[in-house]
């Protein structure tokens, strides 16, 4: 397809973009790039991994973009004596019927908010991954597919580690993007204080539907992306594994593993949706740097020496796409 064509499609497409901003920017203020990530992600289909303190309106933005989008939307709070079928359902008897049925559990929705991820043993954060990578659920004898479309959104957060139970490497790979949510400025959190007082209960408004979301989710996939770029990515991801090839030595001995294939994979769908939500039907480099880190901070392990010396993996990512050439 011409990328004019695609532009024009991509315009069309995407005029949603602003009054979806403008509509959960009623009810939450600032969080930008925390709702533009969760966007992505929607686009593509990729889940979410949310890291920040309490209070940060994590909760409260996923539920306004799902009454803006007319999605069903469930939060499960994990708690260590969670059980697997507390998440995706099970079988119960039907007295009346005298037979068993299955009872779908929450999961059962398009956006679901997993809070506090790391409080939960690990088979049940591995029934959460059944849903995630499969899209699919089994209960019983019987397999379920997911509504379409389909976002785990999981919170997590940075201060309490005990009596917590780390997503294990295998799992944070399923992320597509880990965004680390910070604290408002001074003058935000001034207007979260007026607004959130006030006696006026604000909320969003409907401005489209999943059907639209899928329609722009086929748009994102024809989204132009250059042999160049698609090189590009594949150099930053290659970096990660072979600091010393790519003239980046002294970050060897802090990158204990690199990431995996579908780092690469991710960084290329997200940067078409990046490209998207700006009205544009091709991909430059500035998507694949804006998403970059998102992408791979949560995927690239660090050895002692880094944690010694405490260096992060978002450093060690923001010192590859310094040093690695740009197409």
């Amino acid at each position: 397809m011409d990328v004019r064509v695609i532009n024009e499609l991509v315009h069309k497409q995407s005029a949603f973009v602003e009054k979806l901003n403008a509509e959960v920017g009623k009810v939450i203020v600032g969080q930008k790039a925390m709702i533009e990530r969760i966007l992505i992600g929607l686009l593509t289909g990729g889940h979410v991994l949310l890291e920040g303190v309490p209070g940060l309106a994590k909760t409260l933005t996923v539920k306004t973009l799902a009454d803006t989008l007319a999605m069903k939307f469930q939060r499960i709070q994990f708690t260590p004596d969670l059980l697997p079928a507390d998440i995706v359902g099970t079988v119960i008897y039907n007295q009346a019927r005298g037979e068993f049925v299955p009872k779908q559990g929450p999961v059962f929705a398009n956006l679901v908010l997993a809070d506090e991820i790391n409080r939960a043993p690990a088979k049940v954060q591995s029934a959460l991954l059944e849903a995630m990578q499969e899209r699919q659920v089994t209960i019983g004898d019987t397999t379920h597919p997911l509504p379409d479309p389909f976002l785990v959104m999981a919170t997590q957060n940075p201060i309490e580690q005990e009596g917590t139970y780390a997503l294990p490497e295998a799992q944070l790979d399923r992320f597509m993007l880990m965004i680390k949510v910070g604290y408002p400025t001074k003058e935000e959190e001034r207007a979260i204080m007026d607004r959130m007082t006030g006696p006026m209960q604000v909320s969003a408004e409907r401005v489209a539907s999943p059907q639209e979301i899928a329609e722009a989710r086929a748009v994102v996939q024809e989204v132009y992306i250059d042999e160049k770029i698609r090189d590009y990515i594949v150099n930053i991801v290659h970096a990660t594994r072979e600091p010393k090839a790519y003239g980046l030595a002294e970050l060897a001995d802090f990158i204990a593993f690199g990431a995996s294939p579908r780092a690469s994979i991710f960084l290329n769908k997200a940067a078409r949706a990046h490209a998207f939500l700006r009205h544009r039907g091709y991909v430059t480099p500035e998507d694949i740097k804006a998403i970059g880190v998102d992408v791979l901070r949560h995927r690239v392990i660090l050895t002692y020496e880094a944690e010694a010396e405490e260096i992060t993996a978002e450093t060690v990512v923001r010192k590859l796409f310094e040093r690695v050439e740009v197409p």
